[in-house]
C-alpha cells in the first residue's frame, strides 16, 4: 500500500498562504516569503525539496492549480509552472468543472476530477504503482485529506514568519495525533516530520 504524504510550508502561525489572494498574488500577501528557503538555501534544504518531488502521483486542489477563483475554466490555462512543471507524475487537480487531462512536458500529466478526494486517491494510487502519493495542497484540500484521516505523514517546512491571515492549514480537522519523526533546518526553515494518527 503506498504512504499517503503532505508536503507543506506555513508561517508560525499556522498559515500556507496569505491575506488576500488573487489571481495576480496568488499565494496572497506576504506568501511569497514563505518559499524563500527553496531559492535562497537551495543546497541546505536539497533533501527537503527531493522528498517533496519524489512520489508517483500527486493530488492538489483547483487553488493550486489555477489560483483563487471558481467557475469554469480558461481554455489556455495550463497551469503556474510552465510547460514543464516539477512534478514529472501524473497530478489529479480536486474540481467542480470537469476537463480533459492536460499532458504537459517532463511526464507531467493533470487530471481534473470531480467526484471527490476518494476518487482522486484511488486515481492517484493506480497511477503511483509503488511509490508514494503526495497530497501537494493547497490549505483546504491537505484539511480535506487530513480531516478523512488519509494522509500517513505530514511534512512542514516551517518559515519563520508571521503572516497574520490568510489560508489556515489545520483549521477544522478535528482531533489529531502528529508524533514527530524527524527535525532539522535552516535559518530560513524548520523542517519536521510527523507521522499521522487519529
Amino acid at each position: 500500500m503506498n504512504t499517503v504524504t503532505c508536503d507543506l510550508t506555513v508561517s508560525l502561525d499556522g498559515y500556507v498562504a496569505g491575506p488576500n489572494q488573487t489571481p495576480e498574488e496568488p499565494l496572497g500577501e506576504g506568501g511569497e516569503e514563505l518559499h524563500r528557503w527553496m531559492f535562497e538555501e537551495p543546497e541546505a534544504n536539497a533533501e527537503a525539496v527531493k522528498g517533496i518531488l519524489e512520489s508517483g502521483a500527486y493530488i492538489m486542489g483547483r487553488n493550486m492549480f489555477a489560483g483563487p477563483g471558481a467557475g469554469p475554466w480558461a481554455p489556455d490555462w495550463r497551469g503556474w509552472w510552465g510547460e514543464e512543471p516539477p512534478y514529472h507524475a501524473p497530478v489529479f487537480v480536486l474540481t467542480h468543472h470537469p476537463r480533459p487531462p492536460l499532458k504537459m512536458e517532463g511526464g507531467t500529466t493533470f487530471h481534473f476530477v470531480a467526484d471527490g478526494i476518494e476518487s482522486a486517491l484511488a486515481q492517484a494510487r493506480n497511477a503511483a504503482g509503488d511509490r508514494n502519493i503526495a497530497v501537494a495542497g493547497g490549505a483546504e484540500t491537505a484539511a480535506q485529506f487530513l480531516s478523512a484521516g488519509i494522509i500517513d505523514e505530514l511534512r512542514l517546512h516551517i518559515a519563520p514568519i508571521i503572516l497574520g491571515g490568510g489560508a489556515r492549514l489545520l483549521d477544522g480537522v478535528g482531533k489529531l495525533k502528529l508524533e514527530p519523526t524527524e527535525t532539522r533546518g535552516t535559518g530560513l526553515v524548520t523542517h519536521i516530520r510527523y507521522r499521522v494518527t487519529r
